[in-house]
C-alpha cells in the first residue's frame, strides 16, 4: 500500500481500479513544402473542423454541466479564430517553408512559453489552453483523432493532467474519480470535475504518474487529498464504510425537500443558490432553494463574441425571474476583469489585474454598458422579485455613482413607457476589507449586504486564489476574515439591513453555527449544498 498526498477538489471517495490515460501518439515532423499555399489551405480547413469539434463539445457540457462551465470550450473556439495566433502560425509557413503540423507546434511553444513567463497567475493559465487548442490543430492536420484511451467501465482515471476537452469526454458514469500528477484546485479541470459531482485528487507529483498501472486499485479520497494505491483490506473495508455513510447522508438530505430552514430553537434563515447562467434553474428548483442569491451576469458577456444587448439581457433576466416563481432572484451585475478576462472588453495591460479595472470599477469606467444593464435589470423587474447587487464596492462614492444611474435610467424607462418593480432591492458585495471596515458608512445607503468570501479572503491575506504556490497560506478560517465577516453583520443589523454570504464558506458547515452566531441572514450555495447545509442549520441550538 502506497499512498500519495495531492489536494482534493471535489468532496467524496472513490475506489475502483485504476485506468490510465494516454493520449494518442502525435509525432510532429518538420517538412519542407514548395507549395505554402496548399498547406495554408490545410490550415483553415482544420481549424474549421476543430471548432466545430469544440462546438459539440460544448453543446455536451452544456446539457451535462450547464452554460457556466461550459464556457471555456467557447473561449476555445475565439482563441483558434485569435488573429495573432493565427498571424504567427502563417508566418511560419511562408517564412520557413514548412508543414502546417511544424507550424502550429512552434507557434503554441512561442504562446504558451510567453504565457507562462507572465508575472499574472491567470494569464499563466491560458499556457494550458493554448496547448490544448494547438494539438487539437496539429491532431486535424495529422488525422488524428487526438483522443486518447477512453474506459467503457467504471475506473479512477489517472493522468498527468488532463485538459478541460478531455475531461469532458469522459462518460462521467463510466468515471469513478479523477487523480492527477498536477494541477491546480481552481483550474478549469478541477472546476468542472466539481460540476461533474466526481471525486478529484490533484497535485499528487510525479512519482504517483510513474507508480500507477492499468487495472491497480486504489482509493481516490476527495476530502483529503489523498490518492491510496493498492490499499490494504482493512483501509478498503474503512473505505467501503465510509461510502455507505455518505450515501446513507444522501438519503437522508433527499428527505429534507421542503423542509423549513430553522434552527432547533426557532432561528430562521434563507438558503439560496448560486448559478452562472439561465441553465442552472433546473438545479435551484431540484435543490429546493429558497432563491438565487448569485447569478452571475457576467456570463452573459463571457459566452458572447460581442456586448449583448440590452434585448438579449432582458429576455434571461426575465426567464430567470419567471422560472423562479415569486422566490427572490439577486443578479450582480457584470464583474469582469482580475480572473475573468474578455476579449472585446476595454482591457488593456494590467500589471495586476486582481487590483485592476473590475466589477464596479469597470462599470463606472464604461457608463454605457453599465446602463445597458441596469435597464434590463429594471425592465426585467416587473417579472418577478429582484434585487441588484454590485460587485467590488470600496467607498460610498461608488454607491452614489450607481443610484445617480440608476435614477437616470428608470426615469428613461418611465419617458418611454416601460414598466419596472418599484420593489427591487439593491445591494452590494462585501469583497474587500475597505467595505467591512466602513460598512457602517454604506449600510444606510443600500437594502442588503452580501459577502463574498472567495475574494475577501484573497484581499485580506494577500494571496492570489488562482496561484496555487500560496493555497497553503490561503486560510479559510483566518481570524481577520471572520472579523470583517461579523463587523460587516453588526453595521448591517445596526442599520436594519439583511446581510448574505455568497462565497464558497457558505456552504462549509464547519462555520454554519459560527455564521448564524454572527446574525447572518442568508446562505447562498452552490445548488448541490442546499440539502447539506439545511441539515446543518436544523440540526443547530443557538439558545
Amino acid at each position: 500500500m502506497v499512498i500519495f498526498n495531492g489536494k482534493g477538489v471535489c468532496p467524496a471517495v472513490a475506489a475502483g481500479r485504476i485506468s490510465v490515460f494516454r493520449r494518442a501518439d502525435i509525432q510532429v515532423k518538420r517538412l519542407k513544402t514548395d507549395d505554402t499555399e496548399a498547406e495554408l489551405l490545410r490550415l483553415e480547413e482544420a481549424k474549421k473542423t476543430a471548432i466545430r469539434e469544440l462546438g459539440e463539445i460544448y453543446e455536451k457540457a452544456v446539457r451535462e454541466l450547464g452554460e457556466a462551465n461550459a464556457d471555456i470550450f467557447d473561449i476555445h473556439m475565439m482563441m483558434l479564430e485569435d488573429e495573432d495566433y493565427n498571424e504567427a502560425i502563417a508566418e511560419v509557413i511562408k517564412c520557413q517553408n514548412v508543414n502546417a503540423e511544424y507550424a502550429v507546434a512552434v507557434t503554441a511553444d512561442n504562446f504558451s512559453h510567453m504565457f507562462e513567463n507572465m508575472e499574472d497567475a491567470y494569464m499563466q493559465a491560458r499556457a494550458a489552453d493554448v496547448r490544448d487548442i494547438s494539438n487539437r490543430l496539429i491532431a486535424k492536420l495529422s488525422g488524428n483523432s487526438g483522443n486518447g484511451n477512453i474506459p467503457d467501465e467504471k475506473v479512477i482515471i489517472c493522468a498527468d493532467d488532463l485538459a478541460p476537452s478531455e475531461t469532458v469526454a469522459f462518460d462521467k458514469d463510466k468515471v469513478l474519480a479523477f487523480a492527477t500528477a498536477y494541477g491546480s484546485s481552481n483550474s478549469h479541470t478541477a472546476i468542472l470535475a466539481r460540476s461533474m459531482n466526481v471525486p478529484a485528487v490533484i497535485g499528487l507529483g510525479e512519482e504517483f504518474l510513474s507508480a500507477v498501472k492499468d487495472g491497480d486499485i486504489a482509493i481516490a479520497d476527495g476530502f483529503s487529498g489523498e490518492f491510496i494505491l493498492n490499499p490494504d483490506e482493512k483501509t478498503m473495508a474503512e473505505t467501503k464504510k465510509r461510502q455507505q455513510e455518505e450515501q446513507q447522508k444522501k438519503e437522508l438530505l433527499r428527505k429534507l425537500k421542503g423542509k423549513e430552514n430553522i434552527t432547533a430553537d426557532g432561528r430562521r434563515i434563507n438558503i439560496f443558490a448560486n448559478i452562472g447562467s439561465a441553465a442552472g434553474i433546473g438545479e435551484v428548483l431540484l435543490n429546493d432553494a429558497g432563491g438565487i442569491g448569485l447569478f452571475r451576469s457576467e456570463f452573459l458577456y463571457l459566452e458572447n463574441s460581442s456586448f449583448p444587448t440590452e434585448e438579449e439581457q432582458f429576455l434571461v433576466y426575465r426567464r430567470v425571474l419567471e422560472s423562479m416563481a415569486g422566490k427572490k432572484v439577486i443578479i450582480r451585475t457584470v464583474d469582469i476583469g482580475a480572473d475573468k478576462q474578455c476579449g472585446y472588453f476595454y482591457h488593456e495591460k494590467e500589471e495586476n489585474p486582481a487590483l485592476g479595472l473590475r466589477g464596479i470599477r469597470l462599470c463606472l469606467a464604461h457608463r454605457e454598458i453599465f446602463r445597458t444593464q441596469l435597464r434590463a435589470l429594471y425592465r426585467a423587474s416587473a417579472f418577478g422579485r429582484l434585487g441588484i447587487m454590485f460587485p467590488m464596492i470600496t467607498s460610498k462614492w461608488e454607491i452614489d455613482e450607481i443610484k445617480s444611474i440608476s435614477v437616470q435610467v428608470k426615469r428613461e424607462l418611465t419617458d418611454e413607457g416601460m414598466v419596472f418593480s418599484d420593489e427591487t432591492e439593491t445591494g452590494i458585495m462585501i469583497e474587500t476589507p475597505a467595505a467591512a471596515i466602513i460598512s457602517d458608512i454604506l449600510a444606510p445607503e443600500v437594502d442588503f449586504f452580501s459577502i463574498g468570501t472567495n475574494d475577501l479572503i484573497q484581499y485580506t491575506l494577500a494571496c492570489d486564489r488562482q496561484n496555487r504556490h500560496v493555497e497553503s497560506f490561503c486560510d479559510n478560517y483566518h481570524e481577520a476574515v471572520m472579523r470583517l465577516i461579523e463587523l460587516a453583520a453588526d453595521n448591517a443589523h445596526k442599520h436594519g439591513k439583511w446581510i448574505g454570504i455568497c462565497g464558497e464558506l457558505a456552504a462549509d458547515t464547519n462555520l454554519t453555527e459560527r455564521f448564524l452566531r454572527m446574525g447572518i441572514d442568508e446562505l447562498s450555495v452552490s445548488p448541490a449544498f442546499v440539502l447539506k447545509v439545511r441539515e446543518k442549520v436544523r440540526s443547530l441550538d443557538l439558545s
